[in-house]
Formats: structure tokens, C-alpha cells, sequence
């Protein structure tokens, strides 16, 4: 059976890749939102068993509503994409690994390596 993913991103564009990079046989994608408080929404309802979420959106950011499903659902499986350079990438998974996030992965990405990231961080 496949496992569900919640895609969050304020761009049609990137949930689209995302959505391409991890529709198959292991994943499917149970929704999508375009801002945190959708995603915070979403995930009270469809409840999947991971999040990819844009760190930088517009109302609600990523950061804020990782941090409102993680009080709720401290079992949460969520991954941050950022725009973020490389030297910033150190300092965001500082702060997203005490907040209880699984992963920081930078944009652009490769399709292959994000669909692996994530079906690690659901083997685990």
C-alpha cells in the first residue's frame, strides 16, 4: 500500500514537481496546500504520513506550522524545502531538528533523490 504525502508550497509550479517527483507505487500525494494554515488543515483531516513543506510561503509560514502539527501530532513526519543556500542549509536543520523535523532538502532538487529522501525518513 502506499504511503501518503501532504505537498505545501505557495508555487502551482513546484507542488506540481514535487507531486511528479513522488506519485508512484510507494507514495501518492493525499493533497496539497499553498500556505501553513491550509497545510495545519490538511493534516487534522488526511492525516498522512508525511509533510513536504516550503519553509518560505506566504500568511503562514513553514516554520510556524511545522511547529502547529508537530504540538499536535508529535509523530508528524515533516520535510523542509527551502530556496536557502547551501551555508544557510546548517542553520535551518539546527533549528528543525530541535523542532522535531526529519529533513531540510534545498531547491532546486533532483526528482530521484527527494522521492529516496523521503522513503527513508518513512523506513525509519
Amino acid at each position: 500500500m502506499a504511503r501518503t504525502v501532504l505537498v505545501v508550497d505557495d508555487s502551482t509550479f513546484m507542488r506540481n514537481r514535487i507531486k511528479e517527483a513522488l506519485e508512484g507505487d510507494e507514495l501518492t500525494v493525499a493533497g496539497e496546500a499553498k500556505d501553513g494554515d491550509e497545510a495545519i488543515a490538511l493534516y487534522r483531516e488526511l492525516r498522512p504520513d508525511l509533510v513536504t513543506m516550503d519553509v518560505t510561503m506566504r500568511n503562514t509560514d513553514g516554520f510556524t506550522a511545522a511547529e502547529v502539527i508537530l504540538k499536535e501530532f508529535p509523530d508528524a513526519n515533516l520535510v523542509l524545502l527551502t530556496l536557502r543556500q547551501e551555508a544557510e542549509k546548517h542553520f535551518l536543520e539546527e533549528a528543525a531538528k530541535k523542532m522535531g523535523i526529519k529533513a531540510v532538502i534545498l531547491k532546486p532538487f533532483k526528482p530521484e533523490e527527494l522521492k529516496a529522501s523521503i522513503l527513508g525518513i518513512l523506513k525509519d
